[in-house]
């Protein structure tokens, strides 16, 4: 057992170590000095806590962390990078559940009954904006796992009336969360219940109104949610730790978020209101033009002639696994003197800094990755730009098209280059669900098949 002045130090010190370890997430260099960071500020929380005072039967506790422990390192070592966005989305309905849980417990703890006066009160405030904040965020995070799995259609099911639906829903748990403050003892557990399953529909009402292309701020807004829903558990739980930890990981994802928003021309609070993602009435235009297909063997050919090549990735890259022919190809290109360099989409992917990951997996050089604005800026001097699985976020109707689903949402141009040469499997739409005009530009020349594959044939000419 330790007493409470070192496991205050501790908590501070834990604090300190998760502010350093956001730092350092901030960039590629540092971002595993980060993760070290957060690692060892969480080893020192849970220590402290589970030896602090006032904690009976520890041990069980303990051995509790261990299976859990052992559980989540077996699914994520299981898990696909193509899979991680699913992962972050289920985790984040785990926290809301157990914000839940840990609200309940506190209604129904002793202590809390004989808590009297304006004391009282805010307590139970405590426990219904905490139960509330994590019953959105554990229907809300379930239904983007879905969708990201594709267990649910990316489409938004959107309808008129909706935010008046929420609008109303919200006022009657108002209403809850004042007959649950008035009621005496524990008879406020009905309103509680109440309110939870309100709670529960409107987290689902919001982002099954939110269109697949706009999942990864769906991920980040949620990982917010999680936050703050963490938080209250932290004053209901009388931890402050829980509560600086919560109130880092909510308002770092808010801000995420915010940026996510400005790089899509989308608005912050259409996010928080599930009015994302709605499909803009009218009919989309359709591409004109003609597709042209290429071969492995003439795309090296282009890239041997190329004096600059930008490489832009989606999460076709991922799903093939080809980052890693990727890097032989851009070392390839770089000993024959030739600029190569990868144009990043905010929302490349399905979720934030996915390509990033995959990049650094894959060892690629930080400092030729780029942002979308940079590679923008120089796509008129590009002389190819190689289109591995990605597809939204090079669509130019979010530019042309008002009808478009995605438009108003900056993409990387990659057409204002010399030549564009895009890789897929098929025709087939984006996440999205609209037609790319790209494909059929006079300068864009389609390379059917696995993205791995492909490189891996185009590797093989250019070492002839």
């Amino acid at each position: 057992m330790i007493s409470q002045q070192i496991q205050t130090a501790a908590y501070l010190f834990a604090g300190i170590l998760f502010i350093l370890s956001l730092g350092g997430l901030s960039s590629q260099e540092s971002a595993k000095k980060g993760v070290f960071y957060g690692m060892i500020g969480m080893i020192i929380a849970i220590v402290s806590t589970v030896l602090g005072e006032g904690v009976d039967g520890y041990i069980y506790i303990i051995v509790a962390i261990a299976i859990a422990s052992v559980i989540g390192i077996i699914v994520a070592r299981k898990v696909e990078m193509t899979s991680m966005p699913q992962l972050v989305a289920i985790l984040h309905s785990f926290v809301g559940l157990a914000a839940v849980l840990v609200g309940f417990g506190s209604y129904l703890d002793p202590h809390t009954q004989e808590i009297t006066g304006s004391e009282h009160t805010i307590h139970l405030i405590e426990i219904f904006i905490g139960v509330f904040i994590g019953a959105v965020t554990f229907t809300g995070s379930i239904i983007a796992w879905g969708k990201l799995d594709g267990k649910i259609p990316s489409k938004p099911l959107a309808y008129k009336g909706r935010h008046i639906v929420n609008i109303v829903l919200v006022l009657i748990a108002i209403y809850m969360g004042v007959l649950f403050a008035g009621a005496e003892g524990t008879e406020g557990m009905l309103y509680l219940y109440v309110m939870t399953g309100i709670a529960s529909f409107i987290g689902v009402m919001l982002v099954m109104a939110i269109g697949g292309a706009d999942m990864p701020v769906v991920v980040s807004m949620l990982n917010s949610y999680s936050g703050w829903a963490a938080a209250a558990a932290g004053f209901m739980l009388g931890n402050d730790l829980l509560i600086i930890t919560g109130a880092l990981v909510g308002s770092s994802g808010a801000i995420l978020s915010i940026i996510m928003c400005e790089a899509m021309n989308r608005s912050f609070l259409s996010v928080i209101f599930g009015g994302f993602g709605d499909v803009p009435v009218g009919d989309a235009k359709k591409p004109e033009g003609e597709v042209t297909s290429t071969d492995h063997e003439e795309v090296a050919e282009m890239l041997a002639e190329a004096k600059s090549v930008l490489i832009v990735p989606g999460y076709g890259m991922a799903v093939a696994k080809a980052q890693y022919p990727v890097h032989d190809l851009v070392k390839s290109l770089q000993k024959e003197g030739k600029k190569v360099t990868f144009g990043i989409h905010p929302v490349a992917g399905r979720l934030p800094g996915h390509m990033n990951v995959l990049l650094a997996e894959a060892n690629v050089s930080y400092d030729i990755v780029l942002e979308m604005e940079e590679v923008n800026d120089e796509m008129a001097e590009t002389d190819i730009v190689l289109v591995i699985g990605a597809n939204d976020i090079v669509n130019p109707g979010a530019l042309e098209d008002e009808a478009s689903p995605i438009y108003g949402m900056p993409i990387i141009e990659v057409w204002n280059a010399e030549k564009v040469i895009v890789m897929k499997r098929s025709m087939a739409v984006g996440y999205a669900g609209v037609q790319n005009p790209l494909f059929y530009k006079e300068n864009t020349d389609m390379l059917y098949g696995d993205a791995k594959d492909s490189v891996d044939k185009i590797n093989s000419f250019l070492r002839k």
